[in-house]
This record gives C-alpha cells, sequence and structure tokens, in this order.
C-alpha cells in the first residue's frame, strides 16, 4: 500500500539522561556520560566501566505491586513508552486500539532477574524461584507490557537481533503501517544488561574498552586508540503513525520514515564481513527502498561501536555506498556518549535521528581525538554541526551477521 509513515512521539532513557530533552541537551554538549560501574563489585574484571542510567525510579510509571514483576529493561521500556506517548499525545481508546500495535527488541533481556533468580535457586532450589521470573525476564515482555499499559491491541511483537533488535523494531514497524496492518506502533529497544554476567561476558570477548582509569574518554568511536565498546543501558521509544492518521489529530512531526534494510554477512559470529559487505547491502537497500540516490542523504548516525573492526569497516562499507560523496556527508556515532546500549542502540539512535532532522543539527562524535588513517570520514568531532539535511540514515549491527539501516526524511508537509 505504501501509505506515508511518520515520527510523531520519541522517549528516551539512557546514560545520557532520563528524557529526550536531557539526551538531546548531552549530545549536543559532546560530554561522555561513562563512568565506573556502581551496581556491583569489579574488582575481579578487566572492564570496570558503563554508561549507567541514573536517578531513575521505577515508581514514578509502575505501581510498586508491578516493578517486581519486571526486570529492569521493561522498567526502561515502560517509561521511555511514556514518555513518547506523552510527547505524541496519541491517546488509545476502544476504537482505535486494534489499530495501535507495540514492537519493542531486546538484545538480552533480563540478564539481572535471571543471575538473581539463578543464585536464589543454587541456595534453596526450585522452591524458592519467583513466580515472576518467566515473565520478568523473557524479551518480548516489554513489548507486552507496553501492549497492556496502554491496551494496544494491534501487533504485539519483539525483535531479539543483538544490537540490531531497536532498528529492526522500528524497520518491521514501520512496514507494518506503510502495509496497512496498523495506524501506529509503539516501537523500539529496551536493554539492562549491565550485570556481573553481562560485563564479563563480553569482556570475556575482549570487546570492552579497558580504559578504566579515564571512563569519560573510553568510548572514542572512528579514533586511532579506540580499545573496544563500552555497554550502556536504556530504551528508546518511537511513536510511528500514518501521515493523515497523524495530521487528522494535529501531531507534531519529527521526522518521515522512508527506507527500510536488513541483511546478514553470513560471515562470522561476532565479526563483520572484511569487505563491509552487510553493511553495503544494507545501507545500499534502505536508499532503494526510500527511491532516492546516495548522494541525497545528509546525515549518517554510524552503529559507530569504538570496536576496531566495527568502525574500520563501517567506513569502507559507507565509502563503497556513497563514492566520492562520502567524505562530504557528516558520519557520527552517539555511542561516544552514553555507551553502546546493545538491542536499544537502535531504538534510541532512530529517535536521535528524528530529533536531528528535526533540529537541522547533527550531534557529535564525543572523544575523537586521533585520526585513523583507515577511518578517514568526517565524524563531526566533538562539536554539533547545523546543517541542511533532506535525509539521513542509521545503521545497526549485531552479532550473528545481523544489519538494518533506517532511512528518514525531513518533514515538509
Amino acid at each position: 500500500m505504501n501509505r506515508r509513515v511518520v515520527v510523531t512521539g520519541i522517549g528516551l532513557v539512557c546514560g545520557a539522561g532520563n528524557t529526550k530533552e536531557d539526551v538531546w541537551s548531552t549530545l549536543l554538549a559532546g560530554k561522555s556520560r561513562v563512568g565506573p560501574i556502581t551496581r556491583f563489585d569489579t574488582t575481579a574484571f578487566s572492564a570496570r566501566i558503563a554508561s549507567e542510567v541514573k536517578d531513575f525510579d521505577p515508581l514514578k510509571f509502575i505501581e510498586k505491586k508491578e516493578v517486581k514483576k519486571m526486570d529492569v529493561f521493561i522498567h526502561y521500556a515502560v517509561a521511555a513508552s511514556q514518555e513518547a506517548m506523552d510527547d505524541s499525545g496519541l491517546r488509545v481508546t476502544k476504537e482505535n486500539a486494534p489499530r495501535v500495535g507495540t514492537y519493542i527488541g531486546s538484545g538480552i533481556g533480563g540478564f539481572g532477574v535471571i543471575e538473581r533468580e539463578h543464585e536464589k535457586f543454587l541456595k534453596g532450589g526450585p522452591g524458592r524461584i519467583s513466580p515472576f521470573f518467566i515473565v520478568a525476564s523473557i524479551v518480548n515482555l516489554a513489548s507486552g507490557q507496553v501492549s497492556i499499559r496502554f491496551g494496544a491491541k494491534g501487533p504485539n511483537s519483539a525483535t531479539c537481533t543483538a544490537c540490531s533488535s531497536g532498528a529492526h523494531a522500528v524497520g518491521d514497524s514501520f512496514r507494518m503501517i506503510q502495509r496497512g496492518e496498523a495506524d501506529a506502533m509503539i516501537c523500539g529497544g529496551a536493554e539492562g544488561a549491565i550485570t556481573p554476567m553481562g560485563v564479563g561476558g563480553f569482556a570475556s570477548m575482549r570487546a570492552l574498552s579497558v580504559r578504566n582509569e579515564d571512563p569519560e574518554h573510553a568510548s572514542r568511536p572512528f579514533d586511532g586508540d579506540r580499545d573496544g565498546f563500552v555497554i550502556g543501558e536504556g530504551a528508546g521509544i518511537l511513536i510511528l503513525e500514518e501521515l493523515e492518521h497523524a495530521r487528522a489529530r494535529g501531531a507534531k512531526i519529527y521526522a518521515e520514515v522512508v527506507g527500510y534494510g536488513m541483511t546478514s554477512d553470513a560471515f562470522h559470529i561476532t565479526q563483520p564481513s572484511e569487505d563491509g559487505d552487510g553493511a553495503i547491502r544494507v545501507m545500499t537497500a534502505a536508499i532503494q527502498d526510500a527511491g532516492i540516490e546516495p548522494h541525497q542523504i545528509g546525515y549518517i548516525n554510524a552503529h559507530g561501536t569504538s570496536t576496531y573492526y566495527n568502525d574500520k569497516l563501517e567506513t569502507l562499507a559507507i565509502k563503497s555506498v556513497f563514492g566520492d560523496s562520502a567524505y562530504s556527508i557528516p558520519v557520527s556515532s552517539t555511542k561516544s556518549v552514553m555507551g553502546h546500549l546493545l538491542g536499544a542502540a537502535g531504538g534510541v539512535e532512530s529517535g536521535i535521528l528524528a530529533m536531528a532532522l528535526s533540529e537541522q543539527t547533527v550531534p557529535p562524535t564525543a572523544n575523537y581525538e586521533k585520526p585513523d588513517p583507515e577511518c578517514d570520514l568526517d565524524y563531526v568531532p566533538n562539536s554539533p554541526r547545523k546543517t541542511r539535511m533532506e535525509y539521513a540514515l542509521s545503521n545497526s549491527f549485531g552479532f550473528g551477521g545481523t544489519n538494518a539501516a533506517v532511512l528518514m526524511k525531513r518533514y515538509g508537509g
């Protein structure tokens, strides 16, 4: 049907702030929000830093008796969804409920609850396991809890595609509205994996930065001294609506979603393909889906994890897709400020992409100090940039070789 789809609400919770306004102002300041992990004793860990959500009270959003039924990733999803719904002004009614859906991804789900309940099991046997263990930890309960909260009776689904989860949820929701399966979708990603097993697991892979004595400068995408990603947490939720549905109720529109791509590297369980093939094809797919030419892209929100191979190969892929114009396109990684939110990254970064188009401002790549000859694009170092952009692209790549790209357009009526 190819109905037009727009962004009418944004909700963000992450280490950079607990609202979209706080996150946006922190990004523009170009100051990293990475610090020592406070959730558990990290003495024995090689990586002891993270971008934790601070001053977050789930009781502001969830009844006390319900809080224990949810892992923290669901708390974040509910909070971000509430902000996004309030921001959009969308109300779910008896009449429109079957046309409003939820689609929220997570790469890991309830690690914290799993670890806690397993410890109880080891100490006291199966009788000590909480009856809420399963529903507090499985990936789709972020979407399920949000659906219940707002009474949204349309599509209710969840993606679990590693660090592409949030972007796939946004892209799939775009498709559902485009095809007429829903008029509005509450969509994005949520993650809460700053736990002993989460940090320990990524550290054992040597994927994390060990710049423990200088945490603010640890996440440094595309920089020549990068040494791994910094784990983050939170949620990014968008309200997507069919254009006429949004217009009919006088909604504010941030941007229009016009393209989506998804591919697989089919190469390695963690490392991107050496020629950037999957990233090349996913960006190309999103651009072709939008019906535009590569040179029309005015900004790329890169996956930009601050790992050696990702940043090198994403740069290679961008140059392959955009040719000579790659050097004139602003490319930035907001993970430099908030760390890598894993399955929530694509949701948060889709929200940032919409705000960038709305404000005609590119957020910077913080901590960019030492150029890398293999990363030689315009990474908008350390300070934001006002610019004229009509189209912007967001990349998300995940373990298992899964890739997603979401393309948006400045809304002009």
